[in-house]
């Protein structure tokens, strides 16, 4: 397991997941998600609903390993 950040956003932009909360003095940040990628290949994609933590977790992604 690896776990990476995005401090400037550009991998998050470039899946089309980034979030614009720049009205509430937010910023530009990133949708919750998490990824499955294996040998440079994303074999799942678990992308949160507004306001959720139900698929993006450790437990989801201990289940699709």
């Amino acid at each position: 397991v690896r776990m990476l950040g995005d401090g400037s956003g550009e991998w998050t932009k470039k899946l089309g997941l980034s979030l614009d909360l720049t009205a509430r003095n937010m910023g530009v940040r990133s949708q919750r998600y998490s990824m499955l990628v294996e040998n440079g290949v994303v074999k799942k994609l678990n992308i949160e609903a507004p306001g959720k933590y139900e698929v993006s977790g450790a437990e989801t992604m201990l289940a699709q390993i």
